[in-house]
């Protein structure tokens, strides 16, 4: 599970093979945003900025937390409508799931990730 340290938009995708992560990461997110009815445009841009990817730990004890409770939430979705841990459809799903859980450091804004997802997606629009 991945996690936008400004929207908290989460993304679900296997971890295995880890060395590709990075390589693969972008297919899944474009998925993920595609879901959320982004715009092709918008995308196209993040998957660009992408190039460089450069691993390190968070500092932001919030993302941290949200992490926790999103891997509590998904084990609740793989388990209660048996979705399957390696079919990309399901995380996929899940992954649209969670973006509607609100989220505590979003409270002075939109609330849950979706929503921060869609007012970022409209300020980038409108810049």
């Amino acid at each position: 599970m991945l996690v936008s340290e400004r929207t908290l938009l989460p993304v679900l995708m296997p971890l295995a093979p880890a060395a590709t992560l990075a390589r693969r990461f972008p297919a899944q997110l474009a998925l993920v945003l595609k879901e959320h009815g982004v715009p092709s445009e918008f995308i196209a841009q993040e998957i660009w900025r992408m190039d460089t990817v450069q691993y390190s730990k968070t500092a932001n004890r919030s993302v941290v937390g949200i992490l926790n409770e999103f891997v509590r939430q998904a084990e609740f979705w793989l388990a209660a409508y048996a979705y399957e841990k390696r079919d990309d459809d399901d995380l996929l799903a899940i992954s649209t799931k969670l973006a509607e859980t609100p989220c505590s450091p979003l409270y002075k804004g939109p609330v849950s990730p979706d929503r921060a997802l869609h007012e970022l997606v409209k300020a980038g629009a409108q810049a």
